[in-house]
C-alpha cells in the first residue's frame, strides 16, 4: 500500500502556501489589559493572537520604555503558544530605530511577528523592513522576523499591491480609524461605526482592495476593528461580514468580549467542516485523483481545483479550535 500524501504535499506549487494565523488579532498596551489577555491566551490556546501595543497603547515620550516592557511580557511564561507579536511606532517616528533596539535584541528569539503602522508608501514598508532586519543581525538572530502592516493612508492604499508582495510581509490589516480621518472630514463619522464601515463607498472600496492584493500575494488580509466592544451582534455581524463577503481570514480585537464572537465567526460551519473532512478523506485515499462524493442528498464531481478550497475549510477549523476527531487531527495535523 502507497503511503498516504499530505494535500500540502500535492494540491499547491511551491511558493503558494499562506501564512497560517490565527483568524483573531488581539491588540492591548495597557500593562494590566495585557497581562490579561496574555493570560487568556494561556487558557484559550493559539486561536488568536496577541498584539502588544507600543504605538497607540504607549505614554506620548514613553515609547521606548513600553518597548522595555512588551519584550519582559514576550519573554515572560505568559507568553505560552508563542503567538505574540507587538506594534512599534512608524518608521518615521524618532522612537522607531529606538524600539527597535529596546525590543529585539532582547524578544526577537520570541516574537510571533511585528507590526509597522503607517507606512505611506512601499518604499515606508521596505525601510522599516531593512531597519528590523538590520537589528535582529546586530543581536546575532538569523531568522527573519514576520512583518504586518497597516494600510491607514491614502499612499498605502496606493501602493497596496506593492505592499502586499513585499517578501517580509504575512499581513495586512486596514487601519479604519486613521483611514477616515486621512478624508479631512469628506467621509462622516458614521463610516467609523460598526455598520457603517460596510456602506460608505471609501470605506469599501479600500477594504475589497487590500483583500484582493492579499489573496493575489498569498498574505492574510485582516479586517478592522469594532469599537462598539458591547454591541456582541453587531461585532457577530460585521465579522460575518468580513469573512463571508470580502474575502478577510482574519479581524482585530480591542476588547477580551470580542475575542470569541470572532473566533466564532470565522469558523467553518459544522456541516461544512463535516463535507471537507469527507471530501479530502476520499481524496487522499485515492491519492488525489478525481472522486465522486455525494452529500446533503446531491452527488458531485470533485478534483484538486476543489480539493485545495476543501483542505482551505480544515486548515481553518483546525486554527479556530473546532472539534476534529483524533484520527484526523493526527492524519493531516501532526508533524513528524
Amino acid at each position: 500500500m502507497s503511503t498516504l500524501r499530505h494535500p500540502a504535499d500535492v494540491l499547491f506549487e511551491e511558493g503558494d502556501a499562506v501564512p497560517e494565523l490565527p483568524v483573531c488579532d488581539h491588540y492591548c498596551g495597557v500593562e494590566a489589559r495585557m497581562r490579561k489577555s496574555l493570560q487568556l491566551q494561556a487558557e484559550l490556546g493559539p486561536v488568536f493572537d496577541v498584539t502588544l501595543d507600543g504605538e497607540d497603547g504607549a505614554p506620548v515620550g514613553g515609547e521606548v520604555e513600553h518597548a522595555h516592557l512588551i519584550a519582559e511580557l514576550v519573554n515572560s511564561p505568559l507568553n505560552a503558544h508563542g503567538r505574540v507579536g507587538a506594534r512599534v511606532v512608524p518608521v518615521d517616528h524618532p522612537a522607531f530605530q529606538p524600539m527597535l533596539d529596546a525590543l529585539l535584541p532582547r524578544a526577537g528569539a520570541r516574537l510571533a511577528y511585528l507590526m509597522i503602522p503607517k507606512p505611506r508608501n512601499a518604499a515606508d514598508l521596505d525601510a522599516a523592513a531593512r531597519a528590523v532586519d538590520a537589528t535582529l543581525a546586530r543581536s546575532g538572530f538569523s531568522r527573519p522576523l514576520p512583518l504586518q502592516a497597516l494600510v491607514e493612508t491614502h499612499g498605502a492604499l496606493r501602493d497596496v499591491r506593492a505592499l502586499a508582495e513585499h517578501p517580509r510581509l504575512e499581513s495586512l490589516s486596514f487601519g479604519l480609524m486613521d483611514f477616515v480621518s486621512a478624508h479631512r472630514g469628506a467621509i462622516p463619522q458614521s463610516a467609523m461605526g460598526v455598520r457603517g464601515q460596510f456602506e460608505h463607498p471609501l470605506v469599501l472600496r479600500a477594504k475589497l482592495e487590500i483583500a484582493a492584493a492579499c489573496h493575489a500575494a498569498g498574505k492574510v488580509p485582516s479586517h478592522c476593528v469594532v469599537t462598539e466592544f458591547k454591541d456582541l451582534d453587531g461585532l457577530r455581524q460585521a465579522a460575518r461580514r468580513a469573512a463571508r463577503e470580502l474575502g478577510y481570514s482574519r479581524m482585530w480585537s480591542i476588547h477580551p468580549d470580542q475575542i470569541r464572537p470572532i473566533v466564532e465567526a470565522f469558523s467553518p460551519a459544522a456541516d461544512e467542516i463535516e463535507q471537507a473532512i469527507e471530501i479530502i478523506l476520499a481524496a487522499q485515499d485515492a491519492d488525489w485523483a478525481p472522486i465522486r462524493h455525494r452529500h446533503g442528498g446531491r452527488e458531485q464531481l470533485h478534483d484538486r481545483a476543489s480539493f485545495r478550497y476543501f483542505w482551505q475549510v480544515m486548515q481553518r477549523a483546525h486554527r479556530t479550535g473546532a472539534a476534529l476527531s483524533p484520527d484526523v487531527v493526527q492524519r493531516f495535523f501532526v508533524t513528524t
